[in-house]
C-alpha cells in the first residue's frame, strides 16, 4: 500500500472511530404527553414539539425522542418502547392518569435513567429526578382572592371542578380558603372534568336551578367556552362574569379587549413542558443542580398585563 493510501485509510478509520464515539456519546431523552385531547393539552403538545426542535440545535449532544399517546396504554407502551429501541437516558412524562404509568415510569427509573415528571404526579412519591408542575393551591387562592375582589359585598356563585384528582382537591381547597369570610357563597358545586360539553351540560343543570348566579367559577378556560355558551344559550343576564383558568389565547384576547364577562383569567402555562424538557437537557449536559421541585406561579391576567400572556401562534 502506498504512502498516501495508508494516510487515507488512517483518515477513513480515525473519521469511524470518532463517529462511533461521537454515537455512543449521544444521550436520548424520551418526551412522552397525552395527546391534544383538548385545548391546555394542545398548547402543551405545541410547546413540546418547538422545544424540541430547538434544544436539538442547541445540544448536538442530545437526541430527542416524542411520543404523544391517546390513552394511558398507549402511552405505556410508547416509554416501554422508548427503553428497548432507543435507550434513553432520560424520561419527561406527563402521565395520562397517574396509577397506570407509576410501574412503568418506575422501570425507568430503576434502569437508571433520569426521570422527570410533569403536572399529574404519580402514586408513588419520590420515584422522579424532578417534578415540574404548576401550583394548584396557588391557582385556587388567586383565583379565589381576586372573586373576593370583584365581588366586595359577596354574592351567590357556582363552581364547576375539573377531573376528580388530586390536582382538582388542591385548586378548590386554595379557592375555598380565599374566599372564606367574604360573603361569597358556593351554592353549586358539579365536576366539568375540563371538558366544554360537559361543562356545558353541567352550567345547564346550575340555571335551571338557580334563579339568581352573580358569577362563575369555572377553574378552566375549556370548562369557561361551555358555560359561557350555556349562558348565553339560556338568556339569562343574572350573570355578571365568568373566571377559568390555564390562559388560552381566546380568552387572554377578551381580557385583553376589556370584555366584561371575561374579566380576567388565571394562569396554568402549557408551556410547563418546555420548561421540563429544558432542564432536564440542562441536566444531561452539565453539573448544574436540576433535581428536586420546579412550581410555576400562577399569575393573575388582567388588561394591564394580559399582552404579555397573549400566544397567537399557540393552539390553546
Amino acid at each position: 500500500m502506498s504512502y498516501m493510501k495508508t494516510i487515507l485509510a488512517g483518515t477513513a478509520a480515525l473519521a469511524l472511530t470518532a463517529g462511533l464515539a461521537a454515537a455512543q456519546d449521544t444521550k436520548v431523552i424520551g418526551v412522552s404527553i397525552p395527546a391534544a385531547t383538548h385545548g391546555w393539552a394542545g398548547g402543551m403538545n405545541f410547546h413540546a414539539q418547538e422545544t424540541v426542535e430547538r434544544l436539538e440545535e442547541v445540544y448536538p449532544e442530545l437526541d430527542f425522542v416524542l411520543a404523544t399517546a391517546s390513552d394511558p396504554g398507549k402511552q405505556v407502551n410508547d416509554i416501554e418502547d422508548m427503553v428497548a429501541t432507543r435507550n434513553i437516558s432520560a424520561l419527561v412524562v406527563l402521565p395520562f392518569e397517574s396509577e397506570p404509568l407509576t410501574a412503568p415510569v418506575q422501570a425507568v427509573a430503576d434502569s437508571g435513567a433520569w426521570v422527570t415528571v410533569v403536572d399529574r404526579g404519580l402514586s408513588v412519591e419520590g420515584i422522579e429526578d424532578l417534578y415540574v408542575a404548576g401550583d394548584n393551591p396557588g391557582f385556587g387562592r388567586v383565583s379565589g382572592e381576586y372573586m373576593v375582589s370583584k365581588m366586595p359585598d359577596g354574592g351567590n356563585i357556582v363552581v364547576l371542578r375539573g377531573i376528580p384528582t388530586t390536582i382538582d382537591n388542591e385548586r378548590v381547597e386554595g379557592f375555598q380558603q380565599a374566599i372564606e369570610g367574604s360573603g361569597i357563597e358556593i351554592i353549586g358545586m358539579e365536576h366539568g372534568n375540563w371538558n366544554r360539553d360537559d361543562s356545558f351540560n353541567v352550567m345547564q343543570d346550575f340555571l335551571s336551578k338557580h334563579p339568581q348566579i352573580d358569577a362563575v367559577w369555572a377553574s378552566d378556560d375549556d370548562m369557561a367556552v361551555g358555560v359561557l355558551a350555556a349562558i348565553d344559550a339560556a338568556g339569562r343576564d343574572d350573570v355578571q362574569f365568568v373566571l377559568g383558568g390555564a390562559g388560552m389565547k381566546e380568552m387572554v384576547q377578551r381580557v385583553m379587549e376589556g370584555d366584561e364577562m371575561i374579566p380576567a383569567d388565571v394562569t396554568y402555562p402549557p408551556s410547563m413542558i418546555a420548561t421540563a424538557i429544558e432542564l432536564t437537557a440542562v441536566g444531561l449536559t452539565s453539573n448544574a443542580p436540576v433535581s428536586g421541585t420546579f412550581t410555576i406561579g400562577s399569575v393573575l391576567i388582567t388588561p394591564e398585563n394580559a399582552e404579555e400572556f397573549y400566544y397567537p401562534d399557540s393552539p390553546f
